[in-house]
């Protein structure tokens, strides 16, 4: 392998990792042969890649507010006792400036990213928790290296692990290009996700079953082309996630949704301040 292959190999597998890991990350069923320290070696260098690629993914650098709002609702939610890779994972949150875009995804190992056009879109601050904490349940149920796994194949998954043949890396990053099936979200992740989100929140001042509020505006508008036929075309959103939502709420002792718990008020103000 010539000088400089590597480099670009690398950088090629974390662009496509990268577009495969949106809002939701598939494959929840399954093994997952990767450890812990693979998650975060890809969550830092896809984090890179994106720092470096401003014209697709530009960080909201002048803001610092932003992002500190953001983050403090991210840290409520990781100091649920059912986090179990807090101290482990990075749990980085950066904020996208693309008003025109309507989503938030995650990286292995705890890297969050959320579009502008999504802290526009919602309505309340419990609603943005429980996406964030959406987000959280992918990285701490590993569903990105999981379904890397099985749509890779165990003996290349292996192979690269065990440092066996330089040359399956390329293997991977054409498995990667051309895999367009990964780009799909499996029903099972996006309701273990959503489940886990709702766990999270309860031991937080938010109403936990706030994500159901994003599920029926998008839902509402899913027909109107752009940002939205994008979105549910990665992430398809059956009116079973929503029910299942309504379920976990019922098995929780049917908590409402008040004033007091979605933080109208204080996500409208935030909201009349973002750029």
């Amino acid at each position: 392998m010539e000088k400089g292959k590597p480099r670009s190999v690398r950088v090629t597998v974390v662009a496509v990792v990268l577009s495969t890991f949106s809002l939701s990350c598939s494959g929840s069923l399954g093994i997952n042969l990767f450890p812990d320290s693979k998650d975060i070696q890809l969550g830092k260098e896809i984090d890179q890649e994106i720092r470096k690629n401003g014209k697709e993914y530009p960080l909201l650098k002048d803001r610092p507010d932003v992002k500190s709002y953001v983050e403090a609702i991210g840290r409520k939610i990781l100091g649920s006792p059912d986090i179990t890779k807090r101290g482990i994972y990075a749990y980085q949150f950066e904020i996208i400036r693309d008003d025109s875009t309507i989503n938030a995804f995650c990286t292995p190992g705890g890297y969050i990213y959320v579009y502008t056009g999504l802290l526009k879109f919602v309505d309340n601050e419990a609603t943005l928790a429980g996406v964030i904490g959406h987000e959280i349940a992918h990285a701490e149920r590993r569903h990105a290296t999981r379904r890397m796994t099985t749509a890779l194949g165990y003996q290349i998954v292996l192979s690269v692990l065990l440092g066996g043949n330089p040359g399956e890396t390329e293997k991977i990053a054409g498995n990667l290009f051309t895999g367009l099936a990964l780009l799909r979200n499996s029903r099972g992740d996006e309701e273990e996700a959503d489940n886990h989100s709702i766990k999270y929140l309860r031991s937080t001042e938010y109403y936990p079953g706030a994500i159901r509020f994003f599920f029926e505006k998008i839902g509402g508008v899913g027909n109107r082309g752009g940002a939205f036929q994008r979105f549910l075309s990665t992430h398809p959103l059956p009116q079973d996630r929503v029910d299942n939502v309504e379920k976990q709420m019922q098995l929780s002792g049917n908590p409402q949704p008040t004033d007091a718990n979605l933080f109208l008020s204080r996500y409208a103000d935030f909201k009349s301040r973002l750029p």
